[in-house]
């Protein structure tokens, strides 16, 4: 065996580079979305733990969705990535890359065991180019393989120096071999079969035994004629070392997926539901098509399933002669390699084995899998494939008259594959690139039709979306999730009719249930979103909501651990004030998910509504607990302890507020909430720096202009309060505690009466029965001397508010003042508007410059709302809505619902604050009423 130089390995690692540098430019499509963006595995807040009770997709293993691909040692290298990247899609593709440039040297090394040193190499550089492999080095999920490769081939030679130099066992080896199997395994199920191909290395080429030999062996022994020769004894006992070593790890992976095999259907892969014998036929017949794909790569498809490949139904069918074709062929090279022992015959057996014992567990022949072909599965076996090529070029090549040509065609075929790889890789630079170069392919698949107007749809282009969801109903009928898909585009496009037509139409491709027979068997957890979209869309009539209730009951029904209709179910209640029952909606969800954050979070909006504020804020603390950084939880946590009124909690609602707004850095609310809490702790100079912020961010934020001039005016800054005034009164004219406070400001400070005349008159105009604006209006009549008319606006005051004592009692005092001049010969009233005494400019006070404070800072706060609203004056509850793992071609994204909004109460400190405030209005009241008699 020729040692690999460094030549060799920087050849394979340029060519590689070569081929797929282009990639670092491709973003996450397809799978990677699911397995990458949607995975909170890969979040640093998340358990490493959860890498190991997880699946790829980071769905519990537990759950029957689940598609019990356990694979946590891959997952885990997305989350170092994660890391050091976050989501920027260079460095993922970049590691795939290096690590395919990893396999490609470790195959090289594998090659020098059965290869001369030229052909190895060229067995190499073609595993290195060829094109079958884009998938799994340019789609990020392919890196399963790549991973579960580097260690098959590592456990591979590390098996073949089990035998020492006198035949005898050396155990190191094969311990590092079971630890390198298990690692290859956690890397990718198929990893596992590297066992078989050591078996077979074992056997046929460590000890040198054809079949005819082994027969002849097994016979003898059987008949007692001979013992078993020392070197089959050692061979046995190897073996039997790997084959209790593979038992104890299928053991653990049947554990680990709860002995519950994934729910697949028709339209993942049709044969596996067919009858016999287009099952069989079915399923040999793709065996030729895999065999083809290495063969002439020139057209690959990211996606082989539902109708891309027709049934094979009849023994008549033409294509069972590629079937007939492709066992000759392997049955030959089969023949060949068992019957002889030169060094040929070795060769083709290990070529073999790399071919067919890690394709069995993708091949349907044993058990259903997912996918109809899938090229990534190719990896591995792609490996045997190049050495089967190598082996035939270097016994071409041994050929005087044909060595130039080999050399030639060998050169070609590099050639055009790497230009193909290159090419090929562009395909996958988005989601719809991709797809649509797989339509080029093939036209008879609906979820690439499906998965082209997803792209769309993340583009915002609903329209021509819903022409290609449309077309995959036509291309498949049946196809749950495609009507799904048009429903969804429908409400997009704001026609609800449409959207529920095509949503029923889905509900009726619904199997029916079988009593005694498990629903979730016979359909995709996924499909019976349905159920969830259609209540989703109705519950918005407030006359449906009921109908929409018996929806998600069905649903859950149907499936008692299906967790998103729990957590929809529960928004309705809420919507629907059945408190009670959302809060058991959400307790049960939790039963299903206890690690899941927005859940935590729902459930403390659900306390909030049933007024009990220290038990959602120990549910905000368990959301923020499992997600530290959760937006929602650290906003409405922190609003709570605001509102709570107690200084302790302060501090940590300001810490929070501060998270938030590092989170949402462009969300004004955040900023306002700082405000008011630096407001509540006398903090003026940060209470105007925030509010300051918090406008710059959204222009004409009512609540954060009203109170930044209420900031000025209690800080007597009553000129810088004007501005924020008019600014607010500039986006919102009808708002009429500014108009109060801009009044107040203009009386007691400009001295400016008509303009508070006109700030009075305006909101009269708005409000005709507004009592504090007629009063104070009143109050600018006798600033002007008309007392008749002061009189008249008194009267119609005490009309609007007979209860109001003060007005009754300014009323009494105008009165004695008209009386006493009438009787003193004077007028009661001055031409020229004459003003009061100085002593009366200083003391008086229009109503409602304190008790509008009371009133308006509770507005500040803002009444409370389960969702957030755009633009949003108020303090606002957010909500969360758990996006359910739908499959790009079944469902979407399920819809978030707002819940009815709701008035808080007041708290402790508020009602103090508010009671000091009309104290100081009453005292200013006595003071007017003393200027009013004074004279």
């Amino acid at each position: 065996m020729a040692a690999m130089s460094w030549k060799e390995i920087l050849l394979l690692t340029g060519l590689v580079v070569g081929c797929y540098w282009n990639s670092l430019s491709c973003g996450f499509a397809f799978d990677d979305v699911s397995a990458i963006l949607d995975n909170k595995d890969l979040r640093p807040s998340t358990s490493l733990y959860n890498l190991f009770r997880n699946d790829f997709w980071g769905t519990p293993m537990t759950e029957e969705r689940s598609h019990k691909s356990y694979r946590p040692f891959t997952v885990l290298t997305f989350r170092l990535n994660y890391l050091f990247s976050e989501l920027n899609a260079a460095s993922y593709h970049l590691l795939n890359v290096v690590l395919h440039a990893v396999v490609c040297v470790l195959f090289l090394r594998v090659c020098r065991l059965f290869l001369d040193k030229t052909s190895s190499l060229v067995a190499a550089l073609l595993f290195a180019v060829h094109p079958i492999h884009t998938e799994a080095v340019t789609g990020v999920v392919g890196r399963a393989e790549l991973l579960s490769s580097i260690f098959l081939l590592a456990a591979f030679l590390a098996y073949t120096k089990s035998t020492g130099a006198d035949n005898s066992i050396v155990w190191a080896p094969i311990a590092l071999t079971v630890v390198l199997v298990a690692a290859a395994t956690l890397c990718k199920e198929q990893g596992i079969t590297v066992v078989g191909i050591c078996c077979v290395h074992e056997v046929f080429v460590a000890q040198g035994f054809t079949l005819p030999m082994l027969l002849d062996t097994l016979r003898r022994v059987f008949q007692g004629k001979d013992g078993f020769p020392y070197a089959v004894l050692q061979t046995l006992l190897k073996l039997i070392v790997l084959v209790i070593s593979t038992l104890l790890l299928v053991i653990i992976r049947v554990q680990v997926i709860q002995s519950q095999l994934p729910v697949f259907t028709r339209f993942d892969n049709p044969a596996a539901v067919s009858p016999t014998p287009t099952r069989q036929l079915t399923f040999n017949y793709l065996l030729s098509v895999n065999a083809w794909l290495l063969l002439n790569p020139s057209e690959l498809c990211c996606d082989w399933t539902m109708g891309t490949i027709p049934l094979v139904e009849s023994l008549l069918d033409l294509r069972n002669l590629a079937t007939l074709v492709f066992y000759t062929f392997l049955g030959l090279l089969v023949y060949h390699s068992l019957r002889y022992r030169h060094s040929s015959a070795k060769t083709v057996i290990m070529a073999l084995s790399f071919i067919v014992l890690p394709f069995i567990p993708a091949s349907n022949l044993f058990f259903p899998v997912g996918f109809v072909v899938a090229e990534r599965v190719l990896y591995v076996p792609s490996m045997g494939f190049c050495v089967l090529v190598a082996h035939g070029f270097r016994i071409v090549s041994h050929k005087g008259h044909l060595k130039k040509i080999s050399w030639l065609i060998i050169g070609v075929l590099l050639t055009t594959h790497a230009v193909k790889t290159f090419n090929r890789n562009s395909d996958w630079e988005s989601e719809y690139t991709l797809f649509t170069s797989a339509l080029k392919v093939n036209k008879n698949n609906a979820k690439l039709w499906n998965n082209v107007g997803h792209a769309l749809e993340n583009q915002n282009n609903y329209a021509k979306a819903l022409q290609y969801f449309l077309q995959a109903t036509r291309v498949q009928p049946d196809d749950i999730g495609a009507h799904m898909n048009v429903g969804r585009t429908y409400k997009n496009l704001n026609k609800s009719k449409e959207a529920e037509e095509a949503y029923l139409v889905a509900k009726s491709l619904m199997p029916q249930v079988i009593p005694g027979k498990k629903y979730a068997t016979r359909v995709a957890p996924n499909h019976l979103n349905v159920y969830i979209n259609l209540a989703n869309l109705i519950r918005a009539n407030e006359s449906r909501l009921e109908e929409a209730d018996q929806l998600y009951r069905q649903a859950i029904s149907m499936r008692p651990d299906f967790k998103q209709a729990y957590i929809s179910r529960g928004e309705l209640l809420l919507k629907m004030n059945k408190l009670t029952e959302a809060r058991d909606a959400y307790l049960r969800a939790l039963e299903l998910d206890p690690t899941n954050a927005d859940l935590w979070y729902n459930l403390a909006i659900v306390n909030i509504e049933m007024k009990d504020p220290s038990e959602a804020l120990k549910n905000f603390n368990h959301a923020l607990e499992l997600n530290p950084r959760h937006k929602l939880a650290l906003f409405n946590s922190a609003l709570l302890m605001q509102e709570s009124g107690e200084p302790k909690f302060w501090p940590e609602a300001n810490r929070r507020f501060l998270i938030y707004v590092e989170e949402e850095p462009d969300d004004a609310n955040g900023y306002f909430n700082l405000g008011m809490l630096a407001m509540d702790a006398n903090e003026n100079a940060a209470a105007e720096r925030w509010m300051r912020k918090a406008i710059s961010l959204q222009a004409g934020f009512r609540s954060a202009l009203f109170n930044l001039a209420l900031l000025y005016s209690q800080s007597k800054r009553e000129m810088d309060a004007l501005p924020a005034l008019d600014e607010l009164l500039r986006h919102h004219p009808e708002h009429i505690k500014g108009l109060i406070l801009k009044g107040d400001i203009l009386m007691n400070h400009k001295k400016d009466t008509s303009g508070a005349k006109a700030c009075f008159e305006r909101i009269l105009r708005m409000d005709p029965t507004n009592v504090q604006g007629k009063h104070n209006l009143c109050v600018v009549y006798f600033e002007e001397r008309d007392l008749p008319r002061a009189e008249r606006c008194l009267e119609e005051t005490l009309a609007l508010a007979p209860n109001e004592e003060y007005v009754r009692r300014h009323l009494s005092i105008v009165r004695s003042k008209m009386a006493a001049m009438s009787a003193a010969g004077q007028p009661l009233t001055s031409a020229g508007g004459a003003t009061m005494s100085a002593k009366e400019e200083k003391q008086k006070r229009v109503k409602g410059g304190a008790e509008g404070v009371a009133e308006v800072e509770e507005e500040g706060r803002g009444a409370d709302a389960v969702l957030k609203g755009a633009g949003n004056e108020k303090n606002v509850r957010k909500s969360s809505t758990e996006r359910g793992g739908v499959g790009v071609e079944q469902s979407e994204s399920l819809d978030s619902s707002q819940s009815d909004k709701r008035t808080k109460g007041k708290s402790t400190k508020e009602i103090k604050d508010i009671e000091k405030k009309r104290a100081a209005a009453l005292k200013r009241l006595e003071e007017i009423e003393r200027i009013l008699s004074g004279d």
